[in-house]
């Protein structure tokens, strides 16, 4: 009987102990053998779990409470692909064809007239201006809810050039495990980005876990107003109301988030004052430059790049102000997640 009573204390035992392990949400920092298996062992990824061990700890003095937990994230070359151009710009291009559809006086009008051509190079040379033209015109006069149901159809399909997957197959994992391994210690992430706020809200929580309400973007106005039916719709116009870049992304910071992040992470010169602002809070804080300097795996481009530029004056202010560089080609042990 005594026996018998053993195997059933030891059964029941066991039992708990699986219970217990598969009502745990997450692994907390001290649970995960490796938050940060992508990334090679070094200064980069030693800083960032170190970070977040001490502000999560109530006996640290470096402890951050739970409420101030914010950490916000650049999009465009901070957490997936920018190079050869931004994945809006090239969602704006495919929506030209449909666009002049509808009103056909476009079609012999530049910038139109050369997206249509189909000749890439030549859209690659067109100024900002008529980039700017070609935005307005494609992400605005329809109702939200058109807009959404358009990305999310692009988005599913829409492949990259050079690399022939989805967009959305191009993040990178070593910074995907970074964002995981703040919200298991109680942060907030947020997306701070360039992108149109209502572009990356269709995507961000499936792709990166970022709910829409903790998007901060470039946003554009919308009017209220009712459809053929009565019921009451929002339509975007082209009337831009944040431009999330450079100074427009504390300002936007403070729009939305309403507190100072103690966390921020880049990589160009539009994220420089992001981060300055971050930093200039009391306390633990942590800035970080994502560099591209992997021309085999991704992409190596600096200073002269169009899209990402990295300044030499930003890498001396990175280094002058203590902000971790994180070298693409040195630090991380893959990019994506389907790198062996």
């Amino acid at each position: 009987m005594q026996r018998n009573d053993n195997r059933l204390r030891t059964a029941l035992l066991a039992l708990g102990t699986l219970v217990g392990i598969l009502l745990l949400p997450s692994l907390s920092l001290a649970e995960a053998s490796d938050p940060l298996p992508s990334w090679n062992e070094g200064p980069a990824k030693t800083a960032i779990i170190e970070f977040v061990k001490a502000t999560t700890d109530p006996a640290n003095p470096k402890f951050v409470s739970p409420e101030a937990r914010i950490a916000t994230f650049d999009q465009d070359g901070t957490t997936w692909i920018e190079q050869p151009m931004y994945a809006q710009v090239m969602y704006c291009l495919d929506r030209v064809p449909a666009l002049t559809e509808k009103k056909p006086e476009l079609k012999s009008i530049e910038p139109f007239k050369t997206v249509l051509s189909g000749d890439r190079e030549a859209m690659a040379k067109l100024p900002k201006e008529d980039l700017m033209k070609i935005l307005a015109a494609t992400l605005s006069g329809m109702t939200v809810e058109a807009f959404n149901a358009e990305v999310k159809t692009w988005i599913e399909a829409a492949k990259h050039p050079r690399f022939n997957r989805l967009y959305t197959d191009l993040t990178y994992q070593p910074m995907l495990e970074v964002m995981r391994l703040f919200r298991d210690n109680g942060y907030k992430t947020y997306f701070v980005t360039g992108g149109g706020q209502d572009f990356v809200r269709v995507y961000a929580e499936r792709v990166y876990g970022v709910p829409p309400e903790q998007v901060v973007g470039s946003a554009g106005a919308t009017e209220f107003g009712y459809d053929e039916h009565g019921k009451p719709v929002l339509t975007k116009v082209p009337k831009l109301l944040l431009n999330d870049d450079k100074a427009g992304k504390p300002e936007g910071i403070h729009f939305v988030v309403g507190r100072r992040p103690v966390a921020a992470f880049g990589n160009s010169i539009g994220d420089r004052e992001m981060l300055e602002y971050t930093q200039a809070g009391g306390g633990a804080r942590l800035m970080l430059l994502v560099h591209h300097d992997d021309a085999e795996r991704e992409y190596a481009y600096g200073p002269q790049s169009k899209v990402g530029t990295f300044t030499d004056a930003l890498m001396d202010e990175a280094k002058s102000n203590g902000w971790i560089v994180v070298s693409m080609k040195n630090d991380c042990k893959r990019i994506f997640a389907f790198d062996q």
